[in-house]
């Protein structure tokens, strides 16, 4: 469909992250016209880059501005990213306000700027099996998905062949293998754990190379990692896959691309006669100009908090409760993972051996509770994230004067390992979220109300955790072993998820299984608003998998004239 009015677009995309991103790429290739709205501002890699830059070389030696970031970062500041450098990455929690009981805190980590979370996440994705899609059926717990794996396991390719995954193949039926490039190197201690799993535990407990969206050898002409570090504080190669080095510049080759930064969106409209979505209504960041788009397709890719309170503010009278909430579901059923336990432990001897580089990558142990048997205490499954490495110059000690510094660096203390654990959480209708009948953000947009608690369930997920990763550690020999539970809020993991689900029936679901809304044929949600349940495995690539092919399908709608 050509385009006729500057302000007309064969498909809008609200967000330009992981998921918006890759929608841009999918439907351009597809030959539609199509728009970006990006809340955020313009990113300039060469500027605003910063993993090379080292901790002398900072003001505040990496720690960032205490005063500036407890003013108006002191949401942000929970996470680790959000130092020095990488504050910049982040939202000022001032000017995008959301409110929670004090005794039930919910910390909601968000970035805007074209590129979205995707410039400082995390980088780990792992498939989903049936097992995960076919859960709420097989426990009660929510609705049946409306897909299983094979569905989407052509999409886990697609997206795996063009952003790069590097991964060790395990042959595992609840995780199932990708398309992979070489894996990142153990350290010893790890092979020792891995070895020592396989010996007392057989293939119910394994160790593996984490599975990352960070490149081992060049790809899709980006450059291999070079092991620097810092990778949420973007990379000037473009070796860890986000949109702003890859589906963006993807989408513009195609010339059917527009993106337009500093763009707030406020809500969608609804056509009163046919309720299909007509246009998109945006603030403007900087000049607080209100303005609007005209698409055919609309796609919701702004995070699952994000496309979720656009939805609710997007009332009318056939959609008095929000654009697309028949089922009244719009903003339940809010999940993120339970994590920050574990175990530590110190592992003796291979005092010759040390690590070279900084992996931007740990271990993986995939879940192996209630895989074959279904264990007492709760329902559903964690798997483990971790790592080794030596104590550096940090553990101190009695010494003065220069040769006391170069003994810290160069004689390094004994090898540590670690694992925690990442559970699954229930979805529940009490996990919800609505938009605040008083407090707004800057530019006038009512802002979320935010009711989240961990249950009985993921505590004790959280309790298991910390014994199975102390066994773990004891079987390989470890020693000075230490569980710990941190106690850490929901949101804090950064997986948040659900509240505008996917499902069969209309009456108790959003969303179609093509990322459809049942009500709105014409608008499409992609990010993790759509997720039905949380698994416990990192979702990033379940979200991209799923957008791919929502685009496909329907822009194949588009071509039988039936959108």
């Amino acid at each position: 469909m050509p385009r006729h009015q500057p302000n007309r677009f064969d498909a809008i995309v609200v967000g330009s992250g992981i998921t918006g991103g890759f929608a841009a790429k999918e439907l351009t290739e597809r030959g539609l016209s199509t728009l970006v709205l990006e809340a955020g501002r313009p990113i300039d890699p060469a500027r605003d880059y910063t993993e090379h830059v080292q901790p002398w070389e900072m003001r505040f030696r990496g720690y960032g501005d205490r005063r500036a970031l407890e003013r108006d970062q002191f949401i942000q500041k929970n996470c680790y990213a959000c130092d020095e450098m990488g504050a910049r990455f982040f939202v000022n929690d001032r000017e995008n306000p959301y409110t929670f009981d004090p005794a039930a805190p919910f910390h909601w980590i968000r970035g805007r700027q074209v590129g979205g979370r995707s410039i400082m996440w995390g980088r780990q994705v792992y498939r989903w099996s049936d097992l995960d899609f076919g859960a709420n059926l097989e426990d009660g717990h929510g609705v049946d998905w409306p897909i299983r794996y094979p569905d989407i396991a052509p999409w886990y390719s697609y997206v795996e062949r063009f952003i790069g995954v590097s991964g060790l193949a395990e042959g595992l039926p609840q995780l199932p293998d990708g398309e992979f490039l070489p894996p990142m190197a153990f350290r010893c201690p790890e092979l020792r754990v891995r070895e020592a799993a396989e010996r007392v535990w057989g293939r119910d407990r394994v160790l593996t190379m984490g599975r990352c969206a960070v490149l081992t050898r060049p790809h899709n002409g980006r450059a291999a990692c070079h092991y620097c570090g810092p990778c949420e504080r973007g990379c000037v190669t473009h070796s860890y896959f986000n949109s702003l080095g890859s589906t963006l510049p993807a989408a513009a080759r195609t010339g059917k691309l527009t993106l337009r930064p500093n763009s707030v969106v406020e809500s969608i409209r609804s056509d009163p006669r046919t309720g299909r979505a007509r246009s998109v209504r945006v603030i403007d960041a900087e000049s607080h100009r209100t303005m609007e788009f005209e698409g055919r397709l609309i796609f919701l890719c702004a995070s699952a908090l994000e496309s979720t309170r656009i939805l609710l503010n997007s009332r009318s009278d056939r959609f008095p409760d929000g654009l697309a909430n028949d089922s009244g579901q719009l903003g339940r059923n809010l999940m993120d993972h339970c994590f920050g336990a574990g175990a530590r432990g110190t592992m003796p001897g291979m005092l010759d051996r040390d690590s070279r580089g900084a992996r931007p990558n740990g271990v993986y142990v995939p879940r192996f509770r209630n895989v074959r048997d279904r264990h007492p205490g709760f329902v559903r499954g964690y798997g483990f994230q971790g790592g080794a490495w030596r104590s550096g110059w940090g553990r101190g000690g009695p010494g003065f004067g220069a040769g006391y510094k170069r003994a810290l660096i160069r004689e390094k203390g004994p090898w540590r390992m670690s694992l925690g654990g990442w559970g699954e959480m229930l979805p529940r209708p009490d996990n919800a979220v609505t938009l605040d009948p008083v407090v707004k953000d800057r530019w006038g947009i009512p802002a979320l109300k935010i009711q989240c608690t961990f249950g009985p369930n993921e505590r004790a997920i959280l309790a298991d955790i910390q014994v199975t990763a102390a066994e773990m550690l004891e079987a390989a020999g470890a020693t000075e072993i230490t569980s710990y539970d941190d106690r850490l809020p929901p949101g804090l993991c950064i997986h948040e998820m659900g509240t505008a689900r996917m499902g069969r029936d209309p009456k108790t679901s959003v969303l179609n299984g093509w990322n459809q809304a049942h009500a709105v044929p014409n608008l499409f949600l992609t990010d993790g608003a759509c997720m039905t349940s949380s698994a416990n495995q990192n979702p990033s690539i379940t979200y991209m998998a799923l957008t791919a092919r929502a685009c496909h399908h329907a822009v194949d709608l588009i071509d039988r004239n039936e959108l």
